[in-house]
């Protein structure tokens, strides 16, 4: 049953294997997230982060590993690479509560703003329209695009895409945040839009993970920063451990490399 005590992470991960074929992508990977924690993930591309973050919201299955959420373990049904979670309901109701945001926003062009913000909480929820609508538009006054409401997102800049992402994940009231390189999409002013959203949210203390290649934020923000390198965990600890104190010389080379950029 899920354990919703403060000392239960929200998300656990316990040695996650997870395979493309004979490309084995993560190798073993162990992580939590506390309730009330930012955990960050930085590492090179192809390292493996983003498919970490989408078998965490189980948009991926792993091969072999355990997965908890607050407590509760996904339940599987078969092995290796014939894999998959076995209760889809359960499936269901966890992915209710991990909201994620795409690098590439994945807003619905068909409907505005609002009906962006509104219709997972409303559909798949079943919540009061109206009370949902209350939600949505004071979300988008919090991420700064109360006056964009009944616009469609081909009329927002990126910054203002991904912001209206960020709202609607929020509306669904999840107990974690997903973000899949939230920033990489945009050019740097529009970043620091979403930046100082993404600042606020950590300073409320949600349960949140960042896939990021943004170093900066992730020192900002994290209370523990994980650094995956070739599927395995190289280096892991709090921010100014990582960056100020690196022990392995691959982050060393990795900071060295993106600091300079």
């Amino acid at each position: 049953m899920t354990d919703t005590s403060s000392d239960t992470p929200v998300i656990e991960i316990r040695d996650l294997h997870k395979s493309y074929g004979p490309l084995e992508v993560l190798k073993g990977v162990s992580l939590s997230a506390p309730r009330g924690h930012v955990v960050s993930l930085i590492g090179s591309s192809g390292s493996g982060k983003s498919t970490l973050l989408r078998c965490c919201n189980l948009l991926e299955n792993s091969q072999k590993g355990e997965i908890l959420f607050q407590g509760e373990p996904v339940r599987w049904k078969g092995e290796g690479l014939s894999r998959a979670p076995a209760d889809r309901a359960q499936v269901t109701r966890i992915r209710t509560q991990l909201s994620m945001v795409f690098q590439q926003f994945n807003l619905w062009s068909h409907m505005t703003i609002l009906q962006n913000v509104m219709e997972s909480p409303v559909t798949v929820l079943g919540q009061p329209a109206a009370q949902v609508e209350e939600r949505a538009r004071s979300l988008l006054d919090k991420v700064g695009i109360g006056d964009k409401a009944p616009a469609w997102p081909a009329q927002l800049s990126g910054g203002q895409q991904q912001r209206a992402a960020i709202a609607r994940a929020l509306c669904m009231e999840p107990k974690a945040l997903l973000f899949d390189e939230p920033t990489s999409a945009l050019d740097p002013e529009l970043q620091q839009e979403v930046v100082r959203v993404i600042k606020d949210l950590a300073a409320e203390h949600r349960t949140m993970i960042i896939v990021t290649h943004d170093m900066r934020l992730a020192a900002d923000v994290s209370d523990h920063v994980v650094f995956l390198h070739q599927g395995r965990i190289e280096e892991e600890g709090p921010p100014d451990q990582v960056f100020g104190a690196p022990k392995s010389e691959r982050l060393r080379q990795f900071l060295s490399a993106t600091m300079a950029v």
